[in-house]
């Protein structure tokens, strides 16, 4: 692809029991008219219902996961569907409303397709985040700026990301990066050590308009931890290229 080639963005957001708010998530980010791609992770029929209803509309395509398989798995589900149709971009939102949609424009801001960057929200928390949720995030952070010896990845834990499909794809038919909560610092990690490009964007963030929250803080918390170790060990194999590139970047911007 060259860069004269326009874009092609679709907003990809992953759906498991989020029956009150998926409504008002879609209408909300109508306004960038570009089509829905909905991922129906095995949820309830309450939800499920609600689903069926919004991709009676033209611009809602839904794919639909037999059983939950955890978040990861629903992004990369979307990600192979969005390269099937097509879309040369995904950006990735929260089912749930947490996120500011005035602030999801600069994501799909000066897009082409042959564009490769990693877009990644880094959060701006209102009064409403649970104090618990704002500190542990460091835990994470930290253990992310060790494994890429890099301040380059802000947040990776925040629901918005622009992917883009076929590099995104072709990277995970390498690496799997998980099908749950790890998902979505794994691959921002992994797209780090393989030297390609990122930006971070600010992203309001306020908890939210159902409640729901599918983080199960002892199974999650074991597949973090895991993940975390796996990440250490390939940064630890991936060393010298890391700290070449670190000497490489500081020469660059010295």
């Amino acid at each position: 692809m060259t860069d004269d080639v326009p874009a092609r963005p679709c907003l990809l957001i992953p759906v498991y029991n989020h029956a009150q708010a998926i409504r008002r998530t879609c209408m909300n980010v109508r306004r960038f008219e570009i089509p829905l791609l909905l991922i129906d992770d095995g949820s309830h029929h309450e939800c499920a219902d609600v689903l069926d209803e919004l991709a009676s509309a033209h611009d809602v395509i839904l794919v639909r996961l037999p059983e939950n398989r955890g978040k990861g798995a629903a992004v990369k589900a979307g990600l192979s569907r969005a390269e099937a149709l097509g879309f040369t971009h995904a950006l990735q939102v929260d089912a749930d409303g947490q996120h500011e949609p005035d602030d999801f424009a600069p994501f799909l801001a000066d897009l082409n397709a042959a564009q490769e960057e990693l877009r990644i929200g880094y959060p701006r928390f209102d009064d409403s985040v649970p104090r618990h949720r704002f500190y542990s995030r460091y835990a994470t952070h930290v253990m992310v700026w060790v494994n890429t010896l890099s301040l380059t990845l802000r947040d990776t834990m925040c629901g918005v990301k622009l992917y883009p499909v076929q590099r995104t794809n072709r990277l995970l038919s390498r690496h799997s990066c998980g099908n749950r909560m790890e998902f979505d610092t794994e691959l921002p990690v992994r797209w780090s050590w393989a030297g390609l490009p990122v930006k971070n964007l600010p992203v309001r963030v306020h908890y939210p308009l159902d409640g729901v929250s599918h983080f199960d803080l002892w199974h999650d918390n074991v597949l973090l931890a895991a993940m975390h170790g796996r990440l250490f060990l390939g940064m630890v194999r991936r060393l010298p290229t890391l700290l070449k590139r670190r000497v490489m970047t500081s020469r660059t911007h010295g």
